[in-house]
Parts: structure tokens; C-alpha cells; sequence
């Protein structure tokens, strides 16, 4: 049997982190050249003229004597943690395959379950707003999903004490996926699919859904729109027409499921921003 290329890609090693990254000194200028890729500039008065006050760890402008340290305005803002704390859970959390709780994050960087949560949480909000700032375009496979706790009832689709959530995964040319999008919505109405849409669609995107009626809502986003309802006769179409997303849907649950167990609702945008 052939080795799964996704599965053997090269990946980006503990040895070769620490190499790039196991010292503060090592994390400051990166994020030095991060945040000034052409040299210094004042944020004050512009002038790239400065000196360094190592005993404070701050800049100072040379012209104005404007002070500023390398982390104010960045996530690492007000922390005490140093950056080489920071720098490994970012690395923790990006490389690992299911995602990794804020109780295995206190245990693998040796801080208390607070600081924890907190970098946890910092980092899943800067995924997500880095997602919103993204538009999906190409050919785009949609369908309606919910998460939440079990209650007994009804199941799916208009189920009590479930989060619904738009999951979209953008195609390229060949039909592979390129981006994916968790949105959560506050229902599945017109509307509020058409407000999704003109936030997170290109205008002319190709987008196929499985019909449910607040799918036409995409229309008044200026999208292209085709459906193909799930019926018994064209099973099989439908199911390719939505294997990535569905897909998605499925490993998401499970992650979510197997790493965190439950979530709180307020922090779900949050946790579906980390896929």
C-alpha cells in the first residue's frame, strides 16, 4: 500500500524548534524582525534612530525619547511569561494533529492551569480574527452544522441546546481544499446567511450547499449559488459534492470531543477558530 503523502509530509520537529527558538534571546529577535521588518521605526515620530535599554527592556527614540517595548501591542502584552513560554505553545498548538487542552498545556510549559488558559485562549482568538480577515473564494462547499452538549429530544437540525455553526471549505481548480471556515451563527435564517456570506465570501464564488432554504439567502450576497439536495437517487453525487466539508465537520467534532470533552458556549468561536 502507497504511503499517505499528507500523513509522511515533513513536519517541523521539537530539536529543530528548540535549535530556532530555545532561548530569549532567540524569540525577541524574531519577533524584533516580525514587528520591524525593515529596521526600527518610532511609533511616535517615525525615526528609525534609537537605542536600546537593556536594563528595562525598552526602545527609545533617539529624536523624540519615545519608549516602547518590543511586545507592547502584540499578544504578549502585560504578560510576566517569558517569550520562550509563548513561543512553545504557539508551536504546541499549531503542530498538534487533534488539538491540545489548556490542562495538557499546563503540563508540557510548567505554568499554572490560569496562565494556561489564558495563552490557550489568546492564541485561539488570534487564529480567529486572522480567519475573519480572510474571504473565501473559488468553489466553495457549504453545509449547517451544531455542537454543543447532549440533551435529550429531538437531534440535528432545530435540536435545543446546540450551537449552530456554517462550515465552509473553499476548492481549488483541482478540487482540493485550501481554506476552511467555522462561523458561529445565532440561527439558519435568510438573513442571517446572507450577513455571513458578505463577510466571508469573494462576490461571484462558486458556493454548493445541500438546500436548505436559508441557503438562498447566499444570492443577495452577489454569490453564485447551486444546491443539490440530499435524496436517495443521487446519493453518491451528493456525498462527493460534500466530502471535504463533511469531512471537516467529523474531524472537528471529534477533536473537539476527545481533546476538550465540553465547552462552554460563549467560547466556541474561539474553539472552532482553531481549526
Amino acid at each position: 500500500m502507497p504511503k499517505n503523502s499528507i500523513q509522511f509530509q515533513k513536519g517541523f520537529s521539537i530539536p529543530e524548534f528548540m535549535q530556532m527558538y530555545g532561548t530569549e534571546m532567540q524569540c525577541r529577535e524574531r519577533l524584533f524582525n516580525i514587528r520591524w521588518k525593515n529596521g526600527y521605526v518610532c511609533p511616535n515620530c517615525a525615526s528609525k534612530s534609537y537605542c536600546e535599554l537593556k536594563s528595562r527592556s525598552l526602545y527609545q527614540c533617539n529624536k523624540c525619547h519615545h519608549q516602547t517595548s518590543l511586545t507592547a501591542g502584540t499578544l504578549f502584552s502585560h504578560s510576566k511569561l517569558p517569550l520562550t513560554t509563548w513561543f512553545l505553545a504557539i508551536y504546541l498548538i499549531t503542530q498538534d494533529k487533534n488539538s491540545i487542552s489548556a490542562l495538557e498545556l499546563k503540563r508540557k510549559l510548567g505554568v499554572s492551569y490560569n496562565a494556561a488558559w489564558r495563552i490557550k485562549h489568546k492564541l485561539m482568538q488570534v487564529m480567529k480574527e486572522h480567519d475573519d480577515n480572510r474571504k473565501l473564494a473559488n468553489i466553495v462547499q457549504l453545509d449547517d452544522a451544531y455542537i454543543g452538549g447532549k440533551q435529550k429530544g429531538k437531534r440535528g437540525r432545530g435540536a435545543k441546546g446546540k450551537t449552530p455553526f456554517v462550515s465552509a471549505i473553499s476548492l481549488n481548480e483541482e478540487g482540493h481544499p485550501i481554506y476552511m471556515r467555522l462561523s458561529v451563527v445565532s440561527c439558519f435564517k435568510k438573513q442571517e446567511i446572507t450577513d455571513w456570506a458578505k463577510k466571508h465570501l469573494k462576490e461571484k464564488t462558486l458556493v454548493i450547499s445541500d438546500g436548505l432554504p436559508c441557503f438562498n439567502g447566499l444570492l443577495a450576497a452577489d454569490v453564485i449559488h447551486g444546491s443539490l439536495p440530499k435524496n436517495g437517487n443521487e446519493l453518491h453525487q451528493y456525498e462527493a459534492a460534500f466530502y471535504w466539508v463533511d469531512t471537516m465537520i467529523g474531524n472537528v467534532k471529534n477533536s473537539i470531543k476527545g481533546t476538550y470533552h465540553a465547552i462552554r458556549e460563549k467560547h466556541i468561536p474561539r474553539y472552532l477558530g482553531e481549526f
